[in-house]
């Protein structure tokens, strides 16, 4: 008997899926409105590099700034609950939201994704986030690479890497440098979890049953705060900011403050969303939520006093900044003032 050949697709590798889905992304990134002037698309996806023209952009003394970022593991309630099509804007800003802390503008973005099996319906709509959380961003999907790893990862895991490249003029830097006394902390609302603590999730999740409710929020994509946030650094109004990831509020907050200045936080001040009154009920301490969640804002941002009523207008209502503190040079590094109302 005629023994069976060993071959790369019997591995568990399907070369001619792979080639469909990288057509499917070069139809997509063909499409009007899906790229920007500055992307060289034609031909080019699935080359061995991405093209990105710099030559017509108009920034004084510039600045490239690069970022990278995964996800976590919020994959796993992905795959848990089937919900593929907003994990790649949580990519997206988790990188993105990254870049402007220091003032850049997002120019391009790459992507990795790494999975068991390729299954083209999931992996498109894994692509459908990425593409919106890019065009939230105002920048372009430029490449990436897609890796079908048999025995890496069972058939239907998979893990997400993002790579985003921005530019600012070495003027327009936001830095901790720019810091001084009495200026105040302000806090920009999350959308909720965004992509940090689902360590700490899953382990709850174990242990409760949830309602649809619950599970739409544990999914909810993470805000990509690139639109106003550049607005500002554009007008001069911020002297740094701060993106609330792993870590939680205070620590990411400090990454933004000098050696020699401290952060005065009054915690009552904090609008908690309900996803996170819900968390701490399961019997986490507040000092734990503290260290683990944003607790309700994404985002934050030290601002000159005289320049706190102009920021406003910059924001949708729902995430409106508001005051929780401002920077002292007290010989305490953290002053937390009261306790969150859960």
């Amino acid at each position: 008997m005629k023994k069976m050949q060993n071959s790369y697709k019997k591995s568990g590798v399907n070369i001619s899926l792979a080639n469909k889905f990288v057509n499917h992304i070069n139809k997509l990134s063909k499409k009007p409105g899906k790229k920007t002037k500055n992307s060289i698309y034609k031909d080019n996806i699935g080359a061995f590099g991405s093209l990105f023209d710099i030559s017509d952009i108009k920034i004084k003394d510039p600045v490239i700034v690069s970022c990278t970022d995964g996800v976590g593991t919020k994959l796993d309630l992905a795959n848990k609950y089937k919900k593929y099509d907003t994990i790649g804007i949580d990519l997206v800003a988790m990188c993105v939201n990254d870049l402007i802390v220091q003032g850049a503008k997002p120019l391009f973005f790459l992507d990795y994704i790494a999975i068991g099996k390729l299954k083209l319906n999931k992996t498109k709509k894994i692509l459908k986030g990425i593409l919106t959380g890019c065009k939230l961003s105002k920048c372009d999907l430029i490449g990436g690479e897609t890796a079908e790893m048999p025995g890496i990862y069972k058939n239907n895991d998979f893990d997400l890497a993002g790579f985003s490249v921005g530019i600012v003029s070495k003027r327009k830097i936001l830095s901790k440098k720019k810091v001084n006394v009495q200026d105040i902390i302000l806090a920009i609302p999350s959308s909720g979890i965004h992509s940090n603590g689902y360590s700490l999730v899953r382990t709850i999740l174990k242990k409760n049953k949830i309602s649809n409710k619950i599970k739409n929020e544990l999914l909810k994509p993470t805000k990509i705060y690139s639109s106003e946030i550049l607005k500002l650094v554009k007008k001069n109004y911020i002297n740094a900011c701060a993106h609330i990831t792993g870590g939680g509020l205070i620590e990411n907050l400090l990454r933004s403050v000098p050696d020699k200045l401290s952060i005065k936080i009054d915690l009552s001040k904090i609008k908690v969303n309900e996803i996170f009154k819900w968390i701490k009920s399961k019997n986490i301490s507040e000092k734990e939520m503290l260290k683990t969640f944003n607790c309700g804002v994404g985002f934050c941002l030290i601002v000159p006093k005289k320049n706190v009523k102009k920021i406003s207008k910059f924001f949708p209502k729902k995430y409106l900044p508001y005051e929780i503190g401002e920077i002292t040079n007290s010989s305490k590094k953290i002053n937390l003032l009261n306790s969150i109302k859960w």
